[in-house]
């Protein structure tokens, strides 16, 4: 699904947590926050820059066939791109979460992003409703992507929790 990615060590996050109330380090937490953020910032980035040049391919027309301009102007790939958020908790449930804000997509692309992941995009032709088409993607584009920088971001947020750790102790 193409709804959220989060990174989460909750047991080290919660702890450290605890640890930064007591010691009433609201700039440690400023600095943890800012640094988890950083790590999740190129995850992100490569997201958008994937969807942006993702490329979606179709059956084309028959000769003979009807055609015109498509009727509306918004970039689809574009407007997913855009829609893609980081958000960094320290309390509750605490972890950076990369995820695709669907507020900010329009009512009749909220469902798209998961579409375009499975590799099979169905859609009506023009807007009629009698007459659907398909349209092919790079399946597991936000799969792939994540497991790529997976590795990397949580090395990253280890660091960032030891030397949290550190400069508590």
């Amino acid at each position: 699904m193409t709804g959220e990615v989060r990174l989460l060590n909750t047991g080290s996050l919660l702890e450290l947590q605890r640890r930064l109330r007591a010691a009433g380090g609201e700039n440690i937490r400023a600095s943890m926050q800012r640094r988890i953020r950083r790590s999740a910032e190129p995850l992100r980035d490569d997201l958008q820059e994937t969807i942006r040049n993702l490329v979606i391919t179709s059956q084309g027309r028959s000769s003979g066939k009807r055609g015109g301009p498509s009727p509306t102007t918004r970039p689809l790939r574009a407007t997913i791109a855009d829609a893609i958020r980081i958000s960094v908790r320290t309390s509750g449930s605490p972890g950076a979460r990369i995820w695709i804000d669907r507020a900010r997509l329009p009512d009749d692309m909220k469902q798209m992003p998961g579409a375009i992941n499975t590799g099979r995009i169905r859609h009506p032709v023009f807007g009629n409703r009698r007459r659907w088409t398909q349209q092919n993607a790079t399946p597991l584009w936000w799969d792939n992507t994540v497991r790529s920088h997976r590795p990397r971001m949580e090395s990253e947020v280890a660091r960032v929790l030891d030397d949290i750790r550190r400069r508590l102790e």
